[in-house]
């Protein structure tokens, strides 16, 4: 009898370890499936960025300029300013997805955003303070003989981490309590728009004019040097946050839970955050802000591929490239021959979006 017993556990635990197999292998198909559909997407759109303009180049004669064969107008235009562009909006969404994911996650807040600890209002802050203050004559508005586009996204970078650092400086009083980490970068968000309001209250037409317009989210002033930076950026941001992954995917079973499987959860949110920041003060030091990508893209992913950071990160990657590779690409369509800040072309359509999502998201049953 006793034996029996045993021999009947046994298969009952074996039956349900098989269960347990096949479920895991259902998943990841439908993951590897979920990717390359995204993949495949994310290739199109850059297709369609690299062969739509204005320009009256044939499919040939772009693509053959692609590499280098042609008119050297065909050539400078493919490659200095279409394949720089297609190249750009896929990092910087793909970056602005990835650290909106961290922010969410590390803050346990799915309010969070690269915006939240207020790292795009310092380097706005920090560009009007290179632009408008450290011009030649501010008071009549002589900027730099020679405007160093470096100096102004160094200036506007340091100001960003200098924000963050200032958040989790003053978060550590509550020890790095979620909530009081969002409040505190609101309030600084707040106060450092408020100054750089100021600023531009009393500059010249023409330095406001170019504040202004460098707040505004376009990728059509990256080179291929910053393009070499944001990949660079963005690969190393990506690598970390897979090698954290299960840590992080330990933090949505709450703080208590995280700690007894051996998470040091304050060192957790505190390199999340920072890296975070890094990403975002990165691309709003070289592009302007760009908004809504860091909060829609993993909440969309969250919908499609589930809660694993595993599948989070890599699937975030891809539709914050979207979102901002598709914005762009509406946004020349539209322009006639122009094209529109892309921050405020994924503002457009990230702001519906997002309420949509809220509005058809499942509240829990208490």
């Amino acid at each position: 009898m006793k034996e029996y017993w045993y021999s009947e556990s046994m298969a009952f635990s074996l039956q349900t370890t098989q269960e347990l197999r096949l479920e895991r292998k259902k998943k990841a198909k439908r993951f590897a499936l979920t990717l390359s559909i995204l993949v495949l997407a994310c290739l199109l759109l850059f297709a369609l960025e690299l062969f739509t303009g204005v320009s009256n180049m044939s499919f040939p004669e772009a693509f053959l300029a692609l590499f280098g064969q042609g008119t050297p107008t065909a050539i400078r235009i493919m490659q200095r300013i279409r394949l720089t562009r297609a190249i750009a909006a896929m990092l910087v969404g793909g970056g602005l997805g990835v650290a909106g994911l961290l922010m969410q996650t590390s803050l346990a807040n799915p309010m969070a955003s690269p915006g939240t600890l207020g790292v795009s209002n310092a380097a706005v802050l920090g560009a009007n303070i290179a632009i408008i203050l450290m011009s030649n004559d501010p008071v009549n508005g002589t900027t730099w003989s020679n405007p160093n586009p470096y100096g102004v996204a160094g200036i506007a970078f340091v100001c960003a981490i200098a924000s963050t650092v200032l958040v989790l400086a003053l978060g550590q009083i509550k020890r790095f309590s979620p909530t009081t980490i969002i409040l505190v970068g609101i309030g600084l968000g707040a106060g450092l728009q408020a100054i750089t309001t100021l600023i531009q209250y009393f500059a010249a037409d023409n330095t406001l004019a170019s504040a202004v317009y460098w707040s505004f989210g376009d990728i059509g002033r990256v080179n291929l040097a910053d393009n070499l930076l944001l990949l660079i950026v963005v690969v190393v941001s990506f690598v970390a946050f897979i090698l954290l992954s299960n840590r992080y995917d330990s933090l949505l079973l709450g703080e208590d839970n995280a700690r007894s499987l051996g998470v040091r959860v304050s060192l957790l949110r505190v390199l999340g955050l920072m890296l975070a920041s890094f990403i975002t003060a990165t691309i709003v030091s070289l592009c302007g802000i760009i908004g809504f990508v860091g909060i829609v893209a993993p909440h969309i992913c969250r919908r499609i591929v589930g809660n694993s950071h595993r599948c989070l990160i890599p699937a975030t990657l891809c539709v914050g490239a979207l979102l901002v590779a598709f914005s762009d690409f509406v946004g020349r369509l539209v322009s006639l021959g122009t094209s529109l800040p892309v921050g405020a072309v994924t503002a457009l359509i990230g702001a519906p979006f997002f309420i949509v999502l809220v509005f058809t998201k499942k509240e829990k049953v208490s």
